[in-house]
């Protein structure tokens, strides 16, 4: 009879490849799970530490919760060949503070949707999105 792997052990392992691709650490990357249609839905959110906030990195849909890390890290491992970079230049209501911020998306409303994750879109104010020239 064989063993099968523990989805948990897993799991784990995939989410320290990504984190560890990315070069992050543990608390800069945050996997949270839901479900949509019967699926497993993966949003990876990165923490930036200089002003603590949160942003999307990406979202994946997978069969189950290791399918979606596995499509997970091929994309962490392609991103920067197949997406754009683009810098935003914003401020959230209170902060007095012009912040910088940096997202690969597919395109500007891609990387708007990074920024905007989880927040009031009213609580933000977005002074410069630009597409930064292919290096």
């Amino acid at each position: 009879m064989e063993l099968r792997t523990d989805i948990h052990i897993e799991a784990a392992k995939i989410q320290n490849e990504i984190k560890d691709f990315l070069g992050l650490r543990s608390n800069e990357l945050v996997f949270e799970y839901g479900s949509v249609d019967g699926k497993v839905k993966l949003d990876l959110i990165t923490i930036n530490p200089r002003h603590n906030q949160s942003f999307l990195f990406k979202s994946e849909i997978g069969f189950d919760k290791t399918d979606a890390l596995h499509k997970m890290l091929d994309y962490v491992k392609t991103h920067k060949d197949k997406e754009s970079s683009y810098t935003i230049q914003w401020a959230a209501r209170g902060m007095n503070e012009l912040q910088t911020s940096y997202f690969r998306a597919k395109n500007i409303y891609d990387a708007m949707d990074k920024l905007y994750y989880g927040r009031d879109i009213n609580n933000i104010t977005v002074f410069s999105v630009v597409l930064n020239p292919i290096a």
